[in-house]
């Protein structure tokens, strides 16, 4: 660890965030010369401190250990290189279109590889009364189920939560130009 480039970037998210280092010493229930010596690279803060400066920074732990922030790239953020992140304990669903460090639950998630669809993973697509009809033959118990179906366009991401026992249908508003995309718990998504 390079005690001066965690102490720049401690000093750079401090100036971001507008406080003085009387108010994060304050903020953080420590002397102000703590963070004085933190930010000329004199020291860096004890591991029980992390925590804490992480959340009023803004920035994850490992960023402030590594003493760097990695920027995406601008035009990185392209709807077609979306990737789904599936918590496997409570089931959220997290959506980005770049590089993204993800946790939920404390646990630090990895972008699902989307596969093709196959026989026993499917979705079947029709246009009613102008709106996706969206049937699937899978089932939906508690121990195996879809958790998700999603559209994606150009532009936006319309998602559909699903639960286990649900129906095996539902309708979405029919947008032009996207693609389907669906989860199922055990097998990832397709």
């Amino acid at each position: 660890m390079d005690n001066i480039k965690v102490g720049k970037l401690i000093l750079n998210l401090r100036k971001e965030k507008g406080y003085t280092q009387k108010q994060l010493a304050d903020a953080m229930n420590i002397s102000d010369k703590t963070i004085s010596k933190w930010e000329r690279g004199l020291g860096c803060p004890d591991v029980s401190l992390l925590h804490v400066l992480s959340d009023i920074l803004g920035v994850n732990i490992e960023q402030i250990l590594l003493g760097e922030l990695e920027p995406n790239e601008v035009n990185g953020g392209n709807m077609k290189k979306i990737k789904f992140y599936v918590c496997p304990s409570c089931g959220n669903i997290i959506t980005s279109t770049g590089e993204a460090d993800i946790s939920c639950c404390g646990r630090k998630l990895n972008a699902a590889i989307v596969k093709p669809s196959d026989e026993k993973h499917n979705i079947n697509v029709d246009i009613i009364d102008d709106e996706f009809y969206i049937t699937f033959d899978h089932e939906m118990t508690k121990e195996h189920y879809l958790n998700f179906i999603a559209y994606v366009t150009c532009d936006r991401v319309l998602l559909v939560k699903l639960y286990p026992e649900q129906g095996s249908e539902l309708r979405m508003p029919r947008l032009r130009g996207g693609k389907f995309y669906f989860g199922c718990n055990i097998h990832g998504v397709w």
